[in-house]
């Protein structure tokens, strides 16, 4: 599992230019799950994710998780995070879980996302997304 963490202002997906999911200040989730990945995994990266502290506090030190800002999640499935680049110039995704395991996965990582306590927003799986975001800092994190 592969999950880029990008701390932002507002952020928003759009399908055909019609927005399907946004949030205000908080976390844009862009997530690859890969061959072998399990519950235990997704559940793992949930919880870790939900506690990492990465907003300001008033002394301007990140020192604040995402709970503590009122800070809300969209999440997105994308499974080009599992190219691999080594051989050629065309990526290979044969370490990316497939269908539908791979959604299944990141459902039950949303909702492990939520039994947090944490809003969670997301995109559509497998659709063709529109992302757009204001980068807070900017401040990113790959977890995996």
């Amino acid at each position: 599992m592969r999950v880029v963490i990008q701390r932002v202002n507002h952020a928003q997906v759009a399908i055909d230019s019609q927005v399907k999911s946004k949030i205000g200040r908080g976390l844009l989730l862009l997530v690859g799950l890969a061959e072998g990945d399990s519950e235990a995994v997704v559940k793992a990266f949930a919880q870790k994710i939900s506690k990492m502290r990465i907003f300001e506090d008033e002394d301007g030190k990140t020192n604040l998780a995402i709970k503590d800002v009122g800070g809300a999640i969209l999440s997105v499935s994308q499974f080009t995070l599992l190219a691999n680049t080594k051989k050629g110039n065309r990526p290979s995704f044969v370490g990316a879980m497939r269908p539908p395991k791979s959604k299944e996965l990141w459902e039950k990582f949303n909702e492990e996302l939520r039994s947090t306590g944490l809003q969670v927003e997301t995109g559509v799986f497998g659709a063709d997304m529109q992302v757009d975001l204001e980068n807070d800092g900017p401040f990113t994190i790959v977890l995996d």
